[in-house]
């Protein structure tokens, strides 16, 4: 009741013309950010002449995102902020920051728990429970008639007498040579580490009875005929040992990683499907939601959250039409733990390296100038071209506009948005906001523009005008046909 009456008393205040406007949402202006607007009309001119812009709400809400944050962009240069800060270095290279930073710190645990020493290596070894094996495959299709598993049976053969008459030592020579095996060819025939039942149950039998440095006869698997053998310890004991420490990580990182979630109650939240389904279909509103997606003891992951993880994500790896809400919600629950593990980083304290900074600031720096050279748009142009502040807003947005019609109506420049993590991190502060209404209008103006420029483009046809007089002959007309290609 108390917020009710404020609002009504301050409506009151301002009188009827601010209520009529705080309910239209000023459906003339599309967006706005860093005291620049994009019309209605502008926007709809954009769209509806650039063919390659589908019109879809979607698409113009994209489409406004990549204005505004150009904008923003512009005008900081404009306002001559350093954009090479190194705060804002952090912001803009967030997914490169956030995986460097956890993997320092995975370094730290695994070094801590996973790491085996020579005895233990020995030791693992002679229990055989996990062995390494090498082999040398002729493969034979599964269709294969008699004369060709002939042919290939007796390669296995030559092969088998060999690395025989070596006793073993040039197996790896051999394997490398003439495997046919593209996923162990080229490292001398070794296969993974395993437990037994791993193979085929062909392979699986044989190689588990060989003792060390022992190899096999031909052994028939629906894969082809293969050669099998056991490295002895002394050859092997680096390979097995970064073989059983990986195996050992996979385990550890899927045992931490569930650990975390269980220690802060990780929960998903119902809905969270549709909310997941809204955010990819349209992720620029998505940036602001609170809703909540998850909560954990101490905090929620939020669809904004998800915004964020959405633009690192590779969009082609995105694809809900076929999810169900449980791979959606698993999908969530996913993120909320990334989520957590960044946390237990930051509280780890863990730094970014020397050489992690280089890397960032290059990358940095590059992304800057493309922008620049897109726009042809950099503080010596602002600073040379316009003597005072308004002006040098002013030309900067000439700039702006200059490139995206290049970009979307003319077709003659490269486009390249402004990343989202940079444009994410400048946007605080600039007044940035979308209006639906104004999405709205634009779309409709939008689609009168392409049908105007459409029907324009198919009277124009091949650029001929009409003959005067009686239509042609048929063989003239064949002619003028060919003619005209």
């Amino acid at each position: 009741m108390r917020r009710s009456g404020l609002v009504l008393a301050v409506l009151a205040l301002a009188g009827c013309n601010a209520l009529r406007d705080a309910f239209s949402a000023h459906p003339e202006v599309a967006g706005s950010a860093a005291g620049q607007t994009l019309t209605v009309v502008r926007l709809a001119e954009l769209a509806g002449r650039a063919k390659k812009v589908p019109l879809r709400p979607q698409a113009l809400s994209g489409l406004t995102a990549v204005y505004l944050d150009y904008a923003v962009f512009a005008q900081e240069l404009a306002r001559g902020r350093d954009m090479t800060d190194s705060a804002l270095v952090l912001q803009a290279n967030w997914p490169n920051v956030a995986q460097l930073r956890w993997q320092h710190y995975h370094d730290q645990l695994i070094a801590a728990r996973v790491k085996l020493s020579p005895d233990q290596t020995d030791s693992a070894y002679r229990a055989g429970t996990v062995r390494l094996f090498q082999h040398i495959l002729v493969s034979v299709p599964p269709s294969a008639a008699p004369k060709v598993e002939l042919d290939k049976k007796q390669r296995a053969e030559a092969l088998l007498r060999q690395v025989e008459a070596r006793h073993g030592s040039n197996f790896s020579q051999i394997a490398q040579r003439s495997s046919e095996d593209p996923g162990s060819k080229s490292r001398g025939g070794y296969l993974g580490a395993v437990g037994r039942g791993r193979f085929v149950p062909a392979f699986d039998s044989v190689a588990w009875r060989l003792a060390p440095g022992a190899m096999s006869g031909l052994v028939r698997s629906p894969f082809g005929f293969h050669i099998i053998r056991r490295p002895p310890l002394e050859e092997v004991r680096d390979s097995f040992r970064t073989e059983l420490e990986t195996t050992a990580t996979v385990h550890f990182d899927s045992v931490y990683i569930d650990s975390v979630a269980v220690r802060r109650d990780l929960k998903v939240r119902g809905g969270a499907a549709a909310l997941v389904r809204q955010a990819i279909q349209d992720v620029t509103p998505a940036v602001d939601d609170d809703r909540q997606l998850a909560s954990y003891r101490g905090g929620a992951f939020r669809v904004r959250d998800l915004a964020r993880w959405l633009y690192a994500l590779d969009p082609r790896d995105l694809n809900v039409a076929m999810a169900s809400d449980a791979q959606l919600g698993e999908f969530v629950r996913q993120l909320a733990q990334r989520e957590l593990l960044l946390r237990e980083v930051d509280s780890a304290g863990v730094p970014l390296t020397p050489e992690d900074w280089r890397g960032l600031k290059t990358q940095h720096d590059s992304v800057l100038t493309i922008l620049e050279n897109q726009l042809a748009l950099s503080p010596r142009v602002l600073k040379d071209s316009a003597a005072t502040e308004p002006t040098r807003h002013a030309l900067a947005m000439r700039h702006v506009n200059d490139y995206l019609d290049r970009v979307l109506v003319q077709e003659t420049a490269q486009f390249f948005p402004v990343p989202p993590f940079l444009a994410l991190a400048l946007r605080p502060g600039q007044g940035w906001s979308v209006s639906a209404a104004g999405l709205a209008q634009a779309l409709e103006r939008a689609q009168a523009i392409r049908a105007q420029v459409d029907s324009g483009g198919r009277r124009a046809g091949p650029g001929l005008k009409p003959a005067p007089g009686p239509a042609p002959a048929p063989a003239l007309d064949t002619a003028k046909q060919k003619a005209s290609r």
